[in-house]
């Protein structure tokens, strides 16, 4: 089927073409918030503007990441790229090592600086064609994550108590949108909850104005009783608790009619043929029982709950209790039934006990989000010497999977919204960035002609339309 023949290769000289048709777009839907403009006038890192702008540094590693690079070497194939420069409308953009500089001239006060620049325009968002997706509720998440590196010299690094050397970056994010909205860099040995309410706090007054209700969630680490009672006051939140004797010594007084089961929503049925024969049996299962591996089955759960006053605060929350009932087996002998306890403390009256744990649980696509900035944008790949100026890398580079964001924001029709929302960055790439075109330059413009045709090019064509159209500011 791959069959041979005469191939010829040669050099356009009168015509520029480049593989990134999408990045024009990405770049006027930044323009048109006014990013760039906001940036050079919060940030003060350059005395002399000769011949970059801070926002020309920031811009240059963001769109570095959303063509598809994963260090800051990758800069070099775009700096020669004149396609790519005449499509961005630049003479030059910053090399590989004058980014790194960039990087290490921030300070901790001008990487928060950045991340509020970056916050103060999506509002144009969340006011506009995004602010269905902020739904009744808005939640934010905040989790904390590991970015482990090998390099020796890596300065305000340490080590974990798994023993991996590192930075643990805290994250605070937006579960309706999918955004990032706050990224604290912090030594691998911190706790993840460190300075979190500080955070919190901020993404609170960021989502607050233009969502009807906001819901802060977060695992037992982020319970910080103290602040429950301001929090309470202005948003609600669903936060998992330690399993501590007056917890467990409150569920095992209930009374056993106050306990009702769980039903969990059944496995989503896969969308591929189901007539084609599938290898059905669960060889993990199968392996673990042959060799009599001590395992754990989950039998059952029950939820109940009670009301609750933690020492530090001044007055009592709702606690949901789950209680699971699980085999210890070994082979496919039973060895013994034991019961745990999980908890959950919330300001939420309007869901059911049941409702509370699944919504606690939702939390945990947050871990796709992180997942996304370690492996899809490479964020947390700390490329550089230390602390801080990995911080604004992981900020930058944060921003290439927002503009993914504000992108689908933009579409017209819902589904189209939330699946590009839930897309995998490197999928939205090759659907989106990675589309061939010619670059034609004129006096007063220039003309992307797409070269090559995908299947989504008439989502992007009606994208580029409202973002061509539509006035932010």
């Amino acid at each position: 089927m791959l069959s041979g023949g005469k191939i010829h290769y040669e050099i356009g000289a009168k015509s520029d073409a480049m593989s990134y048709g999408g990045i024009g777009a990405m770049h006027r839907l930044v323009t048109q918030l006014g990013l760039p403009k906001k940036i050079d006038e919060d940030l003060q890192l350059l005395k002399v503007h000769l011949p970059y702008h801070e926002s020309d540094h920031v811009l240059n590693l963001a769109y570095n990441v959303l063509c598809g690079g994963t260090r800051l070497e990758d800069i070099e194939r775009l700096r020669h790229d004149t396609a790519y420069m005449n499509a961005l409308g630049a003479e030059l953009i910053p090399d590989p090592t004058t980014a790194g500089d960039f990087c290490r001239r921030f300070s901790e006060q001008a990487v928060s600086q950045l991340m509020e620049s970056i916050n103060a325009v999506r509002a144009h968002l969340w006011r506009g064609r995004g602010r269905d997706l902020l739904g009744p509720v808005a939640y934010i998440d905040v989790d904390g994550t590991m970015a482990p590196t090998y390099g020796k010299k890596k300065a305000g690094m340490d080590i974990s108590y798994k023993g991996i050397w590192g930075y643990a970056p805290l994250i605070v994010s937006l579960a309706n949108t999918k955004e990032v909205l706050y990224v604290v860099n912090r030594p691998a040995n911190v706790p993840s909850h460190t300075d979190a309410a500080r955070w919190i706090d901020g993404a609170i007054e960021q989502v607050s104005p233009h969502a009807e209700r906001v819901c802060v969630r977060g695992d037992t680490d982020f319970s910080l009783t103290k602040h429950f009672d301001g929090w309470a006051e202005k948003v609600d939140f669903i936060f998992g608790m330690d399993a501590n004797a007056a917890l467990c010594t409150r569920a095992e007084v209930l009374d056993e009619a106050c306990w009702r089961r769980l039903e969990r929503k059944p496995k989503s049925v896969p969308l591929t043929d189901q007539t084609r024969q599938r290898f059905q049996t669960d060889e993990k299962a199968r392996i673990v029982r042959e060799r009599e591996y001590v395992n754990l089955e989950l039998n059952y759960e029950d939820v109940a709950e009670f009301e609750y006053q933690p020492g530090k605060c001044k007055q009592s929350y709702r606690v949901v209790a789950l209680r699971k009932n699980i085999s210890k087996m070994k082979g496919e002998n039973v060895l013994l039934d034991e019961i745990r306890y999980f908890f959950y403390i919330t300001t939420r009256t309007d869901l059911s006990a049941a409702e509370l744990v699944r919504c606690a649980n939702e939390r945990c696509d947050q871990e796709n989000v992180i997942e996304q900035l370690k492996n899809g944008v490479n964020a947390l790949r700390v490329p550089l010497y230390d602390l801080v100026s990995n911080w604004a890398y992981m900020v930058i580079a944060a921003l290439a999977w927002n503009i993914k964001s504000w992108f689908a924001m933009m579409m017209h029709r819902k589904r189209d919204r939330a699946a590009y929302i839930a897309m995998e960055f490197r999928g939205f790439i090759h659907s989106m960035i990675l589309i061939p075109c010619r670059v034609i330059r004129r006096a007063r413009s220039v003309t992307l002609r797409l070269i090559g045709y995908q299947p989504t090019l008439d989502r992007f064509f009606s994208t580029w339309l409202t973002i061509a159209r539509t006035g932010f500011v």
